[in-house]
């Protein structure tokens, strides 16, 4: 079926995606931080299940469909984009506060409720949309056999480095707000550092053109 060096390649680049500050990022630290990280993981199983979805319409071509479709695809990306300046926007607006700083006036969430957001932030992640819509099918190759195994083979791939990182920030998000919390002036850094950022991944976006 596919080959291992397309596999890792791959995995590489879910990698260097799932490391890229996004909505799911924020989201997981954000919840972490103020909510613990049993809260963290709960949403972290919300993000995963968005992965499943789009994992499932990438092999079952789905996405194709939009990509065929000029204007849907270009809507998608304008909304992307426009989604992570308003991200960027909440960052640095007079009175915002980093994910990383601890909060006691957020409501607590039921797990219902944090699995729900976990879901719809990474169902409408641009980043994630881009992955299954412009680069998994660039690994895909029909000579190799069934198209649908290798979709679910290399969404797997993906799902599997996404959780790994992921669980890694709920877990170390508790550490990295008690060590931003004795240096204030680093929480300032921070949250110019993500607004740049998520600004990036949104001309990025806006500008890219389909490779498919």
């Amino acid at each position: 079926m596919i080959s291992w060096s397309d596999v890792a390649a791959f995995a590489l680049v879910a990698l260097t995606m799932v490391m890229t500050p996004g909505p799911n990022m924020i989201y997981l630290i954000g919840r972490s931080v103020t909510q613990g990280r049993i809260a963290g993981f709960i949403s972290l199983l919300g993000v995963i299940a968005g992965f499943v979805v789009y994992m499932v319409a990438a092999a079952l071509g789905v996405t194709a469909i939009l990509f065929a479709v000029p204007l849907a695809y270009e809507a998608l990306q304008w909304a992307g984009a426009a989604y992570l300046l308003y991200l960027a926007w909440n960052t640095v607006k007079p009175g915002a506060r980093s994910v990383l700083e601890a909060r006691s006036d957020l409501p607590v969430d039921p797990p219902a409720r944090l699995f729900a957001m976990g879901f719809l932030t990474n169902l409408l992640n641009p980043k994630i949309a881009v992955l299954y819509l412009s680069l998994l099918p660039q690994f895909i190759d029909p000579a190799r056999g069934s198209v649908l195994m290798q979709g679910i083979t290399l969404g797997a791939v993906q799902i599997a480095v996404s959780f790994a990182v992921n669980a890694s920030i709920v877990i170390a998000a508790g550490g990295l707000a008690a060590w931003f919390a004795r240096r204030p002036r680093w929480i300032a850094a921070q949250r110019w550092t993500m607004a740049s950022v998520l600004t990036g991944l949104a001309f990025s976006l806006a500008l890219q053109r389909r490779s498919v």
